[in-house]
């Protein structure tokens, strides 16, 4: 006979600590896993490959939100891709960053040297950041690490790597010869702080107070020719060169094609011109033009052939106009014009506030310039019909795909990139410019002619990160990453960087592709190789009233503070569990909480399962499973193929969401306390029978446990890994097969019998507990009852019944007190209780009296609100119904309470 400990098995429960402390696991099991080499991949391995490359943070980063969120869906992508037996790479990486890094440095050189970047020279200033980075970059890997992302840390990548920098240099240098990076004076977005045109993605526009100035240019007398604007931005009439005016205008048709003179430069004078864009039931009806320093002027200016001066230099300083008000700032010119062009009596109208839109630099904060700058740019029609084939022939596959019209919205209508920054740090251009204005192009081999000087300019970050998927693997170079990981297999991002990085990846790979195939292979019937087969887009995440998480309202979430309160594992699943494809995800600490609490569910059931004998075993054939081991099994495989299902369509949430009910509710509410009753309490003194009952159910509960912890390992690899060895023995999960229905039912058909016995077992149980409750019963006592099992179909569940719902067999001196229908499957059945003796009469009906007030209130206050005439006119609709559901409810609860009153007369 087998001896009651060891059939019980708390050898190995004593193996788990006592509680689940994720600071004491966390950091200790993901070095373990990364010496073992878990993460590592083999490209000679002859497994079918799967492959992501990080989306790379800014080496100034720190882990957000968002970043917390990207992680840990690509985590749980690759983690479940290795169970599945694929050779996974997972590329890992930073960004260099340059206007990020660059301000930063100096902002830093300015507050410990009281110096500025032209303080030193290019290489001493690129130094210096090569030195802030060693000393204070990357913390991002560092959190990386403590969230449990198993990237392989032997390709780390860097986008300023030798390597790198090679394809950088190899493709301008194709785009160059192919006719496709150009140089030209383009208005551009200037940061007068940064001295650098910047992106239109790297402008927030917020509103700013201003003041409207209206003035008059030409003759002061209303008898000859003249013309009165508005405008913002005075400052600018320093470089006006036309006034618009609508075609179809008669106030200013004879003064189209006049010139009218310039108030204070004697270089300039105004035409007056015709335009459709002019609207002429807006303010006067005529526009100042200034093409060099607005984006709709500049249009109008190549339009009509305007001249473009430019009156500001790199600081966002007057300069060049001859004027006095050349040296001035913007704003100090705002002032000064203002006054000078009272003194000649141009201003209308009185200087009124005016709020208006403004973009600013997101870097530095000031208003930028639109200025007109020699700039080199990318020529994109060509790229970006490639991009958007790709996807519309099934290249790339987006996820969802209701986001396909933004991504088309993007490429259909896309400009010519700006991609020369003027800055210090990043790639230089490639261009080197001879002594009589030569320009030469020089690919990563070649020398540059002697005597030639390279251009300064650096490029915009986003040009190198656009290489990022197979510049990390090698290209230009033959490589076996490349050969075996290329094209990767998915990009996972938020769908507001579709603009920044996923079109121009797109651009980049696909041209790639055309130029070197016999690097990048080639794509589907013979079209351009694209960098990932799947595109999955999720949304921002924001704080739990649905806003966007920010500095201002103070309402942003540091993933680090979760890891140390909750467990990395709790971050985890709170993010998975909420993330919808494409839609955003509002978090609070209510979540983290929820997560925490599932990760301690999951722990204390495992160790009940393994203080009961539970056990990783073969599964006896189905015929001798009670309806309970059944049915769990049954229940198991189901939730393991909509898991399945649900991950294979990026359905993170409901894959996540139906692993939670599963193990809270049908596992760990149902199937270990009918467990219980299934496994003897005294092996000695236990049947073979039963003992034989107790073995299966022990092997049942520790294959549940077993696929369970597989399942969630991909979203929650630590807890899971301390409890799927502890329960296995083996070495780790990570390397565990992914569950298939052999694992749970063996691909058998849903038993319904058991599956309904189990139903109407559960539903009994609950309306039992519920009539207890009523009943005034403590949970903990015991009270008979009688109840026909046989009528219900329940005889094999009545054991664990009686034990869950605390209802003992009718005994003698059994006398009815309290009975109760209950409607199930097969029939109505009544149950009988004998409650004398359980309940304190004055007790019970003292909270009742205080639930019976309690609930006449909120009669009384809801009953007061809907009589008021006054209230029912003036209140919405929704707040109406909300007070009329509020008092249905106290209505039924006041006459429940009633009714249990009477019965305890």
């Amino acid at each position: 006979m087998t001896e009651a400990s060891e059939f019980l098995g708390t050898r190995r429960a004593d193996e788990l600590p006592k509680t689940w402390d994720p600071a004491e696991h966390e950091a200790r099991l993901y070095e373990q896993w990364n010496e073992r080499g878990y993460f590592r991949a083999d490209a000679t391995s002859e497994k079918p490959k799967f492959s992501i490359v990080l989306p790379p943070p800014n080496v100034t980063g720190q882990l957000h939100m968002g970043h917390a969120l990207d992680h840990t869906l690509s985590d749980a992508i690759v983690r479940r891709k290795r169970m599945q037996g694929f050779e996974t790479l997972w590329l890992p990486g930073m960004d260099h960053a340059g206007i990020a890094t660059q301000t930063k440095v100096e902002a830093m050189l300015k507050e410990t040297e009281g110096k500025r970047r032209w303080d030193y020279s290019r290489e001493e200033f690129i130094e210096k950041v090569w030195e802030w980075k060693r000393n204070y970059g990357g913390t991002i890997t560092t959190q990386m690490r403590a969230i449990g992302d198993s990237v392989d840390w032997s390709r780390e990548r860097f986008t300023l790597d030798e390597n790198l920098a090679r394809a950088v240099q190899t493709i301008f240098k194709m785009l160059f010869d192919a006719g496709l990076i150009y140089r030209d004076y383009r208005l551009v977005n200037w940061s007068p702080v940064l001295e650098t045109a910047i992106s239109d993605q790297e402008v927030i526009y917020k509103d700013d107070e201003g003041e409207l100035v209206s003035f008059r240019y030409g003759s002061l007398n209303d008898d000859e020719p003249h013309v009165v604007v508005a405008t913002t931005r005075i400052e600018t009439m320093l470089g006006d060169v036309a006034v618009a005016v609508h075609p179809d205008d008669e106030r200013y048709a004879h003064l189209v094609g006049q010139t009218l003179p310039h108030p204070f430069r004697d270089d300039l004078t105004l035409k007056v011109i015709a335009d459709d864009y002019v609207d002429m039931e807006f303010g006067t009806g005529a526009v100042k033009i200034t093409p060099a320093h607005d984006p709709n002027d500049y249009q109008m200016g190549l339009r009509h052939n305007l001249d473009m001066p430019i009156i500001m230099d790199e600081t966002g300083r007057i300069a060049d106009t001859g004027t006095r008000f050349d040296g001035l700032t913007r704003e100090e010119a705002r002032t000064e014009i203002c006054e000078a062009l009272r003194e000649q009596g141009r201003i209308e109208k009185e200087i009124r506030p005016y709020v208006h839109s403004v973009g600013h630099s997101e870097r530095s904060g000031e208003a930028i310039e639109p200025r007109l700058s020699l700039q080199w740019f990318v020529k994109v029609d060509q790229l970006a019909k490639m991009s958007g084939d790709a996807v519309r022939e099934g290249d790339t596959t987006i996820f969802p795909k209701a986001l396909e019209p933004r991504y088309f919205d993007w490429v259909d209508d896309m400009h010519d990139w700006t991609i020369s920054r003027q800055l210090w740090w990043g790639h230089r251009i490639p261009i080197w410019y001879g002594p009589n204005g030569e320009i030469v192009c020089c690919g990563p081999d070649d020398e540059p002619p002697a005597g030639y000087e390279q251009d300064p300019d650096v490029l915009d970050t986003w040009f190198s990160s656009a290489l990022w998927p197979f510049s990390t693997m090698g290209w230009p170079e033959a490589t076996e990453d490349l050969s075996a990981f290329y094209p990767t297999s998915v990009l996972i991002t938020a769908y507001d960087i579709i603009f920044f990085w996923v079109a121009r990846m797109m651009m980049f790979a696909t041209f790639a592709g055309t130029e070197t195939p016999e690097l990048l292979g080639t794509g589907v019937d013979g079209r351009p190789q694209i960098p990932f087969t799947h595109l999955y887009l999720h949304g921002l995440v924001r704080d739990e009233k649905g806003r966007k998480m920010s500095k201002s309202l103070g309402n942003g979430i540091d993933p680090m503070k979760w890891v140390k309160e909750y467990g990395a594992d709790a971050l985890r699943f709170a993010l998975a569990r909420g993330a919808n494809p494409g839609i955003d995800l509002p978090i609070g600490e209510d979540n983290a909480a929820s997560a925490r609490n599932f990760a301690t569910k999951l722990f204390n059931a495992t160790k009940f399962a393994l203080m009961n004998g539970a056990v990783v075993g073969e599964l006896p054939p189905r015929a001798e499973l009670t309806d309970a081991d059944r049915w769990i099994l049954d229940r198991l495989e189901t939730t393991r193929a909509s898991v399945d299902a649900f991950l294979d369509d990026y359905q993170f949430a409901k894959a996540n969401e139906a692993l939670y009910q599963f193990t809270w509710n049908e596992f760990c509410d149902w199937y270990l306390e009918i467990s219980k009753n299934q496994i003897p309490r005294d092996a000695a003194a236990a049947s073979e029978e039963d003992l034989d009952r107790g073995r299966t159910t022990q092997v049942v509960l520790g294959r549940v446990l077993d696929v369970v912890l597989r399942l969630l390992h991909p979203t929650m690899p630590f807890v899971t890994e301390v409890l799927w060895t502890t329960l296995t023995g083996e070495e780790t999960v990570t390397l565990a097969p992914w569950p298939t229905s052999a694992d749970t039912n063996g691909g058998a058909d849903v038993d319904e019998v058991a599956a309904r016995r189990i139903d109407d077992a559960i539903k009994l149980i609950t309306e039992l507990r519920r009539f207890r409750a009523d009943q005034g019963v403590r949970p903990s006592q015991k009270v008979p009852a009688a109840i026909d099992f046989a009528a219900a179909d329940l005889s094999e569940q009545e054991g664990a019944i009686r034990s869950v719902a605390r209802v003992d067999a009718p005994g003698e001196g059994f006398v009815e007190s309290a009975s109760i229908e209950i409607r199930l499957s097969q029939a109505t059945i009544e149950v009988g209780l004998d409650t004398s003796g359980t309940v304190d009469k004055a007790a019970e009906r003292k909270r009742l009296e205080k639930e019976l007030a309690a609930a006449q209130k909120e009669l009384d206050t809801t009953a007061k609100k809907l009589g008021n005439d006054n209230f029912l006119a003036k209140a919405p609709e929704a707040v109406v119904a909300k007070i009329r559901a509020r008092q249905q409810v106290a209505q039924e609860e006041f006459e429940r309470v009633t009714a249990r009153l009477e019965g305890l007369k």
